[in-house]
């Protein structure tokens, strides 16, 4: 097999016509539908989703190269996740860094003074619309506790962090021991960025495609 060159590997804007659409259930977050689409061959077929508002993730470095965890339940997955700091984006106009800035604040008590746009997901696009934007926050520093007035509730009221090196990460992502996707993505994006010393990454307030 060889290389085709003049293929653009870069993901585009499509959308194939639906003719019907139908949604079965709406939740505080979340919606589940299904859209009759318009296939190739003049066919159509079903397909069912859930809807979601998007969410954003910080990948939170520190000047010894360490990256910031977090501890979660997931009930879903029936698992204690190591997770990077994350949130739904639930202010509507609200620009993506300060969403994540205020997910860093209230999950972590950090603050970041660099921003940098480090990775784009779609979690699951064979099964939901949800975008993720993972962003590489640096030159940290410790919210004191008189000014952080966040209070966690439910899964996050017990959520241990912890700091571990940027390539220590990367084994756990590797061998199995972390598997939230935005986690995943943000530590093996921050070590591969880390290698022009993240010269190549975009801006903070980057388009989202």
């Amino acid at each position: 097999m060889t290389a085709d060159n003049t293929v653009n590997v870069e993901d585009v804007e499509e959308s194939w016509n639906v003719v019907a659409s139908v949604e079965h259930f709406s939740g505080r977050i979340i919606r589940v539908r299904t859209d009759t689409v318009e296939m190739p061959g003049g066919v159509t077929a079903d397909r069912d989703y859930v809807v979601h508002p998007g969410s954003v993730a910080v990948l939170a470095l520190d000047t010894e190269d360490r990256v910031l965890l977090i501890r979660q339940y997931r009930h879903p997955a029936r698992r204690l996740l190591w997770e990077l700091p994350a949130g739904i984006r639930d202010v509507p106009g609200e620009p993506l860094v300060e969403c994540a800035a205020r997910e860093l604040a209230e999950e972590a008590a950090y603050r970041a003074r660099t921003w940098h746009t480090l990775v784009d997901l779609r979690t699951s696009p064979g099964m939901t619309d949800e975008r993720i934007r993972v962003f590489l926050a640096r030159d940290l520093e410790p919210i004191p506790d008189e000014e952080n007035t966040y209070v966690r509730h439910h899964e996050e009221a017990d959520m241990p962090s912890v700091w571990i090196p940027l390539g220590v990460a990367v084994d756990k992502a590797l061998s199995g021991m972390i598997h939230n996707s935005p986690a995943v993505a943000g530590i093996l994006a921050a070590y591969a960025a880390s290698a022009d010393g993240f010269k190549g990454l975009r801006p903070a307030d980057a388009p989202e495609a």
